[in-house]
């Protein structure tokens, strides 16, 4: 097996996605536009989406890491709006866009037309919320936008599979379909309530950071293959164990959770590069097999394909934001909604690299042998789909938004929130201390004592200095300046420990001992005032 394109891959989107981060373009953009431009560059190799690799490799910790990241008690706040988007809004996208490739495509069967409105209905929220990520959207919002996108490939992924019988000639059925649909979604809600509990008793009683670290990677990966080996839906399994893992994240050992914060991180760094460049490298994949539907066809198709996906969603969008309040209950809970907040949902209605590992899984023939009807076609406006929405409503979102001028974040609230918090803490911390003191069994000489106390006053104040004015000669918050001070105090160190093993006065296993401390030394100061 080849492994120099993968390396390539992942090298390459890692190296876009960090200067992405250093130019105004957002990198999802970024990467496609990139990938698009490599994907004609001589000698590059094609890469085929295979959705045996796509679905149960990336999608699991994609959908993991995003759900620990999530609030649970956000999400059953927003329970009804997050189902009718995951839910209704996909099945009426997948109905809409059907019904109307039907009508637009000449010849298109209405069963290949229903998998094509099955494959381009779930959004990808993860890459709305990226790219809008640097404009900050109210929580709300990106609430709202997480649990559709821990949900919606569920509902697609179910939807698809019972249009594709429909097209391939097993004679499914409504009442089959919403059977199937059923059965799926309770099923794979049941596997993750039953591994949960032990997943999380496991994690909490290894012992060894790196074995609770291998666990956690391995988490995903087992309740996706639980779910899908019991023809459950794996991805509502993985969200249920991985939300109930978040929730409960503070049960386990700092030393887990720090490692835990750093390698989530980069798996999610690495993967979400590689799955927007894969999405550009589509192209001459999809352009190969499009035959007979090159030219001003295949065009007019792709845009009016497009426009009835963008339209679509805000014909579902409003309805299922404002009828609800219709009812004085729910107008008494929500209080007043403005038309920004739907406008902007309707509007991050991108499409990703699930769409489009969906239609790579369309078969090439049907019962009987037949080639699948139209199958190119289908794969040709799925990637022009994923393409125009990423490209139109990615590059306008984030100055959408700030046109609308949302409520900016109320730091000065929130500090303060924080701090009452801390203070809180820190009195519950003190009263435990003096208790333990109190016992003979605890003695500690009082150097040792009073520094357990300067530690805390430390954190404690840390919060209330934060909503001080910044230094006018320097232009620092009290935060930079207490990291600043921090860091050159530590780096004297440094440079003292690193003289004395150069000169042999230490040996390394020393001084890499010594450093170690430092590091938490620095990392604590840092986090004090994060």
């Amino acid at each position: 097996m080849d492994v120099m394109p993968l390396l390539l891959l992942v090298a390459g989107s890692a190296a876009i996605a960090a200067a992405g981060r250093r130019v105004p373009v957002p990198a999802p953009l970024l990467l496609v536009a990139v990938g698009l431009a490599v994907s004609y560059v001589p000698g590059v190799p094609d890469y085929t989406l295979d959705p045996h690799i796509v679905l149960p490799l990336l999608l699991p910790p994609l959908l993991h890491t995003a759900a620990t990241d999530s609030s649970y008690l956000d999400l059953r706040a927003q329970l009804r709006p997050v189902a009718l988007l995951s839910v209704g809004y996909v099945l009426f996208a997948t109905f809409v866009v059907g019904c109307a490739a039907y009508l637009i495509v000449p010849g298109l069967p209405l069963t290949a037309a229903l998998v094509l409105g099955a494959v381009v209905a779930p959004p990808d929220a993860v890459a709305a919320t990226a790219v809008a990520r640097r404009v900050g959207l109210p929580s709300r919002i990106t609430t709202i936008l997480q649990g559709e996108s821990l949900v919606n490939d569920a509902t697609a992924i179910t939807a698809f599979r019972v249009a594709l019988a429909a097209a391939v000639g097993e004679g499914a059925t409504w009442a089959g379909g919403i059977a199937e649909f059923l059965i799926a979604a309770i099923g794979g809600v049941g596997v993750g309530l039953v591994l949960m509990v032990p997943l999380h008793w496991l994690r909490t009683h290894v012992k060894e950071a790196l074995l609770q670290n291998t666990l956690s990677l391995l988490i995903p990966f087992v309740a996706y293959a639980v779910a899908e080996q019991v023809h459950a839906s794996g991805v509502l399994a993985v969200v249920v164990v991985a939300l109930f893992l978040g929730h409960r994240a503070w049960e386990v050992d700092f030393a887990t959770r720090l490692q835990e914060e750093a390698v989530w991180k980069m798996v999610a760094f690495v993967l979400e590069s590689a799955v927007f460049a894969l999405i550009g490298l589509q192209l001459p994949v999809v352009l190969k097999g499009l035959g007979e539907y090159e030219g001003a066809d295949a065009a007019w198709y792709a845009v009016a394909v497009f426009l009835v996906v963008a339209a679509a969603r805000f014909v579902w969008v409003y309805p299922a934001t404002f009828l609800p309040r219709l009812s004085a209950r729910v107008r008494a809970r929500e209080g007043d909604l403005s038309w920004k907040g739907p406008f902007v949902i309707g509007w991050a209605g991108m499409r990703g690299v699930v769409s489009l590992a969906i239609a790579f899984s369309i078969p090439l023939t049907v019962h009987g042998g037949a080639p699948f009807p139209e199958r190119n076609l289908i794969l040709f406006l799925t990637f022009t789909t994923v393409i125009g929405t990423l490209v139109v409503q990615g590059v306008t979102l984030p100055p959408l938004i700030r046109l609308l001028k949302f409520p900016a974040h109320d730091v000065q609230a929130e500090t303060l929130a924080e701090a009452n918090a801390q203070a809180q803490a820190s009195r519950a911390a003190e009263q435990r201390l003096d208790d333990l003191l109190a016992d003979e069994r605890n003695a500690l000489p009082t150097p040792l004592a009073d520094r357990l106390r300067t530690v805390l006053e430390r954190r404690r104040n840390a919060v209330w200095e934060r909503l001080g004015q910044v230094n006018p000669v320097t232009g620092e918050t009290v935060d930079d300046t207490y990291r600043r001070l921090s860091r050159e105090m530590i780096g004297a160190e440094r440079e003292v420990f690193v003289r004395l093993r150069d000169g042999r006065y230490i040996d390394d296993e020393m001084l890499r001992t010594l450093l170690r401390r430092l590091d938490l030394e620095e990392a604590a100061a840092y986090r004090e005032t994060a």
